[in-house]
């Protein structure tokens, strides 16, 4: 198994009476895309803020490269990188004089590495552009070189799509997964939940502050119990499915019918429904997306 890089133990965060993180367990390995999901108001940013050292827990622990950031924050957090949101970047300064400019706050940045940044993120064209005229796109695109300056183990996201036209999205995606493949380590808070299907490794999911599931995106997204059937008379077919103790949850979408089957396996509901006079075309076992499993899981609302 992977070594640990971020680990929460029982983190537990209280505001009065307010309890805004509930022994939250996560364990974030070395060189996986980790998202973390949750509705607005779960607790995700108090999280994040605990796992950085801006947030002090009531209870339990952040460990972060091995060590407790509450105590060992300024040995750890330097081999940490952290976007959160929108950059606050200098928008009458070029990209590269950006970079310098953090470079100069963070020490020890050789300069050849900001050269490295502009490349690995697609700005170098850009660098002696002013930021203020730059897309947001590129804006977080620079946000996120800034956070690779002195080139972390454990990269911090949140919200690193926030703000972006489709083509800034999949332009991220493709970032963050190349850099998953060179060895970092990603732990991405995002309301995109198709970009994060496509991303991430595993993902938790947080609810009302507390963990709700964390699993492998692939497991999250198997079998639902359910197929999609394509027969030549759907409305019949789905009267006749629906008379059955079995067949409540069956449905239309999109002139596909959807339905349960008596056992639960393909090969029952087929034969249920050649006895029954509608030989299907096809019958398939549907996968889940994410924004399905999400919104089951926390009740609904916004990632």
């Amino acid at each position: 198994m992977s070594e640990s890089v971020l680990v929460t133990e029982e983190l537990t965060k209280s505001y009065g009476n307010r309890l805004a993180v509930s022994g939250l367990d996560l364990d974030v390995r070395a060189g996986e895309v980790f998202g973390f999901l949750g509705p607005n108001g779960a607790g995700k940013t108090t999280t994040i803020r605990m796992c950085l050292g801006l947030v002090r827990p009531t209870s339990g622990r952040a460990l972060v490269l091995g060590r407790d950031v509450s105590r060992h924050g300024a040995e750890v957090l330097p081999r940490v990188g952290a976007l959160i949101e929108s950059p606050a970047l200098y928008g009458y300064m070029s990209g590269l004089a950006n970079l310098r400019c953090f470079a100069d706050t963070l020490c020890g940045v050789p300069r050849g590495r900001i050269d490295e940044v502009l490349a690995l993120v697609d700005l170098t064209d850009r660098r002696r552009d002013r930021v203020s005229t730059y897309s947001m796109g590129m804006k977080q695109r620079l946000g996120l070189a800034v956070a690779l300056l002195h080139d972390p183990e454990l990269l911090v996201l949140d919200e690193p799509a926030n703000g972006l036209d489709p083509a800034g999205i999949v332009e991220m995606r493709s970032l963050l997964r190349r850099l998953a493949s060179q060895g970092k380590t990603i732990f991405l808070s995002s309301h995109v939940l198709a970009e994060v299907q496509q991303t991430c490794d595993r993902v938790a999911i947080l609810n009302a502050g507390q963990l709700v599931r964390v699993a492998p995106v692939q497991d999250l997204l198997g079998g639902s119990g359910e197929f999609e059937v394509r027969v030549a008379s759907t409305t019949e077919a789905l009267a006749a499915i629906r008379r059955q103790p079995w067949g409540g949850p069956a449905r239309a979408v999109h002139g596909t019918l959807v339905s349960p089957s008596p056992t639960g396996r393909g090969r029952e509901l087929t034969e249920f429904l050649v006895a029954a006079g509608f030989t299907p075309d096809a019958v398939t076992e549907r996968a889940q997306d994410l924004e399905e499993v999400f919104l089951r899981l926390t009740g609904g609302g916004d990632a």
